[in-house]
């Protein structure tokens, strides 16, 4: 006969094995409605199922959606304004929080509490701003009309993030290396960023989750076809009267995948980073 508190114990295992499954599944129930969307044709959409499987998969969507939608060309501009956004992000939050936490100089805490009051300040309240000082620089229709922004407003987490855990770093591993004659320029990139990598990693996946997924600054900066990003595939086939619902599915799927894979590849590295000096608070 099993002890009183042991049948408790795997009660509430139970239970919360059963909460965390149902929670799951309504996390990912979104992402297998739209793949099942995305293999039927238009017209099956407004049936009376909410959830029917598709009797003739119609993976021509994803050739429509792949070659209508122009993925490749929008990959390509996303990528590259997404992985310079992230690069600057990473260098300039990793060069700011090292200054505020392990450098000695007067303001330090007011540049840190300057720079966290970027998380208040909503991206798209900017738009009107600067689209009138992007218009004087000439920046308008071009991929530096959002890397700039992008940078701005990645900042503030991301040096916070970082910043957390290195507060964490003992002062001797620094102090140790300036002893043997190293300079900043070989300490910052040989001895701090190995030791914080679990934050920058969470910082560099923040920043790309957060821009590649981006629309509203790309639709308002970007005019010619050939610059615009991946959302913008979705709206290719978005007509004034009708839209090809069922192609515009599959293009969300095909947008949503790499940021699926690099969300699970470094699910480990993210958690690692945000709880990353919690303990030293």
């Amino acid at each position: 006969m099993s002890h009183p508190l042991v049948a408790v114990k795997n009660t509430r295992k139970l239970v919360l094995g059963f909460f965390l499954t149902a929670l799951a599944f309504f996390q990912l129930f979104p992402l297998l409605w739209v793949f099942n969307y995305s293999l039927q044709k238009t017209g099956d959409l407004f049936g009376s199922a909410f959830f029917s499987l598709p009797v003739t998969p119609q993976w021509n969507n994803y050739v429509r959606a792949f070659v209508d939608g122009k993925i490749l060309q929008s990959s390509i501009n996303s990528i590259f304004i997404v992985v310079t956004a992230v690069v600057i992000t990473t260098v300039l939050s990793f060069c700011i929080a090292y200054a505020c936490t392990r450098m000695s100089w007067k303001f330090r805490k007011v540049v840190l509490a300057f720079v966290s009051l970027g998380m208040v300040i909503p991206i798209h309240v900017t738009l009107l701003p600067n689209f009138i000082w992007f218009g004087l620089f000439g920046l308008i229709d071009t991929h530096w009309s959002l890397i700039i922004p992008y940078v701005a407003f990645q900042i503030s987490f991301s040096t916070l993030v970082i910043a957390a855990q290195l507060q964490s770093v003992p002062l001797a591993m620094e102090e140790s290396a300036f002893m043997d004659g190293a300079r900043y320029r070989s300490i910052l990139p040989r001895i701090i960023a190995p030791m914080v990598a679990p934050a920058i990693v969470t910082a560099m996946i923040s920043t790309f989750l957060s821009d590649w997924n981006e629309f509203i600054m790309a639709n308002t900066y970007l005019a010619t076809d050939a610059k615009r990003t991946l959302p913008f595939s979705i709206i290719r086939f978005q007509g004034q009267y009708a839209s090809d619902y069922a192609v515009q599915f599959a293009c969300m799927v095909l947008v949503a995948i790499p940021a699926l894979i690099m969300f699970f590849l470094f699910s480990k590295w993210i958690m690692a980073g945000v709880s990353a000096g919690a303990v030293k608070g």
